[in-house]
């Protein structure tokens, strides 16, 4: 099966370019078993990011055919098609071929504070029921691969906005019964590059490749803001 892959090497390209292979494929052959092939079998050079090949670490997000996918996720016999054309995340700079670089990424959700803020902890089991742990289950899904934050019109045209994947894990803990954030925490999210630079266009609902409803969770932001704002309970 052919397979064109997006290449850059800064060191080497003055422009992108595009190099195919010829790769066999058989029945249960994920992306990034076929992109692994290529490096052992013909082109050691390529470089991409991968880590657990189980899609819980978010290392192989790439974009594929079109569309933001997990490449130890992704079934080529699923994706139907005589070619697979492959890309790096778009919208995020470059280092090498699919590498990019997440820093940008990183620095917006270290700004959401990722972590429970609360009293006693580590001294103590802070009791959570079991419906509580489901009102943030598909939150804590997120594997911050980043593919809703590459797929964000925001994100692409405000280089400060937070982006969908930290405000999605600010979510996480403003809505976790046990953490002690409160109003401190809120206010992280609060301003022009926060909650409500969101559009709601749902890019990052449909990128998502753990099906998560991060607008849900932006909205749900927006609801406790304005909640707090006329003095109720956020």
């Amino acid at each position: 099966m052919q397979f064109t892959v997006f290449r850059f090497d800064p060191e080497v390209d003055r422009e992108p370019r595009y190099s195919t292979y010829q790769v066999p494929v058989g029945e249960g052959t994920t992306l990034l078993e076929a992109l692994l092939w290529i490096v052992d079998n013909v082109d050691g050079s390529l470089s991409f990011r991968y880590a657990c090949r189980e899609a819980i670490c978010g290392a192989c997000a790439m974009f594929v055919n079109g569309k933001h996918r997990l490449a130890c996720k992704t079934q080529i016999k699923d994706l139907r098609a005589d070619e697979v054309v492959v890309h790096p995340l778009p919208h995020l700079p470059i280092i090498k071929d699919l590498v990019v670089d997440m820093s940008g990424f990183w620095e917006k959700y270290r700004a959401i504070r990722p972590y429970l803020i609360a009293e006693g902890l580590g001294e103590r089991e802070l009791y959570q029921s079991h419906a509580d742990r489901q009102a943030i289950d598909e939150m804590l899904n997120c594997i911050l691969c980043a593919c809703c934050y590459s797929s964000c019109p925001m994100v692409w045209t405000n280089p400060k906005y937070l982006g969908p994947a930290a405000l999605l894990k600010a979510y996480r803990f403003a809505g976790d019964t046990r953490d002690k954030g409160g109003l401190e925490r809120l206010k992280l999210v609060a301003g022009e590059d926060g909650v409500w630079r969101c559009h709601t266009v749902f890019n990052c609902a449909e990128a998502c490749p753990k099906d998560i409803n991060i607008t849900w969770s932006i909205q749900a932001l927006k609801r406790k803001l304005a909640r707090a704002a006329v003095g109720l309970r956020p």
